[in-house]
């Protein structure tokens, strides 16, 4: 009787709380609305065959188990990159289901895995689900399809225990893996996991694994890579597991050990004049194991100078920082960014009509120039920030140029380029000479058919949050709550034309003609920002919650403008029909 009385109260505060629009004008079927439908679908065909290619009936990646930074346990999942975030899109429900298989099986494949002469993958490559210890460029690439699972499944109790479970090695919960320093807010080494950090120098094995005939240089360029010891920024993509536990608990301690950690770097990238410094001693001080040089550090500035890349000092501050935001609502923690963007510029040169930026830093000041300025960085800052300023270097961006009114054409061209390319790595997975006896890992990379980039920006408002273990930044996202489930319903497409600092627009159009649709539509990624009203065809509806429910009849469809108060709730997971009566919207 008493769980009949707080059924009969969730329900009621649904009804109360959950606002609904009608959209009831025909609209034509347009094109960008029928190339995103191909691509979910296409996509997740593609995903399916490109499963039977790679993937045995165990679940496990067929190919030469290896460890290191050529082809490790890392790339076994990173083939699935950007599956989850497919799925939180709309594509079919099987993709979810080979995505859970293929992670199932290669936490066996790679516990299973194990090198006798290399100490810390002896007992295996995994440890309690877990890689032993490596580096976050790896570990992010091999978490990415993992941490997005969050977005579709966040009442999955077993992804919550290993959200929680992996977190707890960061946070120095765990008593095998004390990889996190509290004194100096420093995790302690490059090379970090389950089994704690490595302090001890990293051999070329340690880095590569064994030797592999045919391959003469697949150690050597780790033979100057053995101080590892102390903080590097890539370890900061280590952020994403706790606040992944936050986003599924809203527990404290999850958020404060993040805003301590990536605070501690703030501080030290605006103290060293906005550069990212690339290695953190264990006494806390900055370039402490390499002399104070703040541009030392295997992966750091002036590591591998005979390499133009290998030089990982914005992807993890990139996602921490963005996290940061997220759960305070405090733009200024793009700084650091935005001052190492600036400092690139001021750094930058000219050569035949072409601005070159440095990748490199050393004794003698800047080198190492090449094409890249770090768009997905800019826009990310332009994107949290909204200041005209942080654009002035986007403008010639072609989904830029569509927001601003300058390319209406743009959306059909960007899906039918990732539609295009879902064609073209299924040909080359066809043509793969590879077999299961002389595969690495990561053959799969190039042929993977999960192509969303253009769905992010045009559906959601969001810019792509790259393949390291992100986060997702949004201005809407979509739930379907006739099948309980995120992503847009089927047959329905959603374009996001215009952003602003307190409203955003966007078209939603049904094109099944036959029959309606229902469509949840809720502020941000995970529900951060607020709905103040929805202004359509004319008319204004309050809404004052972080989602509401749009009716679509059959054919129709029509543009509606949200206003919105951005960061205004703490971010979570928990679904939309969860979370009314919780938050007592």
């Amino acid at each position: 009787m008493q769980s009949l009385s707080i059924l009969v109260v969730v329900l009621a505060n649904l009804a109360a709380k959950d606002t609904a629009v009608s959209i009831e004008t025909p609209m034509t079927p347009p094109g960008w609305a029928l190339a995103q439908r191909a691509l979910l679908h296409e996509a997740t065909e593609g995903c399916e065959d490109f499963y039977e290619h790679f993937v045995d009936e165990r679940g496990y990646v067929k190919c030469v188990e290896r460890w290191g930074g050529n082809d490790g346990p890392d790339d076994g999942m990173e083939n699935f990159r950007n599956w989850t975030l497919l799925y939180s899109l709309g594509a079919p429900d099987k993709l979810l289901r080979l995505y859970r298989q293929a992670w199932e099986g290669h936490i066996k494949q790679y516990t299973e895995a194990r090198i006798p002469s290399i100490p810390m993958v002896k007992d295996g490559m995994y440890y309690r689900e877990f890689v032993t210890a490596f580096d976050w460029e790896h570990n992010g690439e091999g978490l990415s399809a993992f941490l997005f699972y969050g977005l579709s499944e966040p009442t999955d109790r077993r992804f919550l225990a290993r959200v929680q479970r992996f977190s707890s090695f960061y946070m120095n919960e765990d008593a095998e893996a004390l990889n996190y320093d509290p004194k100096h807010k420093i995790i302690r080494s490059l090379h970090n996991g389950s089994r704690g950090p490595k302090l001890s120098p990293a051999t070329p094995e340690d880095w590569g694994g064994l030797p592999v005939e045919g391959d003469p240089h697949r150690l050597t360029r780790y033979y100057t890579a053995s101080n590892i010891r102390g903080d590097h920024p890539l370890n900061l993509c280590a952020c994403s597991l706790p606040m992944t536990a936050y986003l599924l608990t809203g527990e404290q301690r999850y958020r404060d050990w993040l805003l301590e950690y990536a605070g501690a770097w703030r501080d030290r990238v605006l103290a060293n004049g906005g550069n990212i410094p690339t290695n953190i001693g264990l006494d806390g001080t900055i370039g402490g194991e390499w002399d104070g040089k703040w541009y030392g550090g295997v992966f750091g500035w002036n590591f591998w100078p005979q390499s133009p890349g290998r030089n990982y000092y914005i992807r993890g501050p990139r996602i921490a920082f963005g996290e940061c935001i997220l759960l305070t609502g405090d733009v200024s923690y793009a700084e650091p960014l935005r001052q190492q963007i600036e400092n690139l510029y001021a750094a930058s040169k000219v050569v035949d009509a072409q601005r070159l930026f440095p990748n490199k830093h050393g004794d003698d000041g800047w080198y190492g120039y090449g094409t890249g300025s770090r768009t997905d960085v800019q826009l990310d800052i332009y994107l949290w920030s909204l200041d005209p300023h942080d654009k002035r270097r986007l403008l010639d961006h072609g989904w830029i140029k569509f927001l601003d009114g300058r390319d209406p054409d743009y959306p059909l061209r960007a899906v039918q380029k990732d539609l295009s390319t879902v064609r073209k790595r299924l040909e080359g997975m066809r043509n793969d000479p590879t077999t299961p006896e002389t595969r690495g890992s990561d053959e799969g990379h190039n042929y993977n058919p999960a192509q969303v980039t253009s769905l992010v920006n045009l559906m959601l408002g969001g810019n792509h949050p790259g393949g390291a273990g992100n986060v997702l930044h949004s201005r809407l996202r979509y739930f379907d709550p006739i099948a309980r489930r995120s992503g847009l319903p089927d047959q329905v497409g959603a374009l996001v034309d215009r952003i602003e600092r307190d409203s955003v627009s966007v078209t939603l159009v049904n094109l099944d003609q036959r029959d309606g649709r229902r469509v949840v539509v809720q502020m941000g990624a995970y529900a951060e920002h607020h709905c103040v009203s929805v202004e359509l065809d004319g008319k204004t509806t309050p809404v004052d919650a972080t989602h509401f429910t749009v009716d679509l009849a059959p054919g129709a469809g029509a543009k509606m403008t949200i206003r919105q108060k951005r960061y205004a709730h703490q971010p979570t997971l928990s679904l939309p029909w969860d979370r009314s009566w919780m938050l007592g919207e």
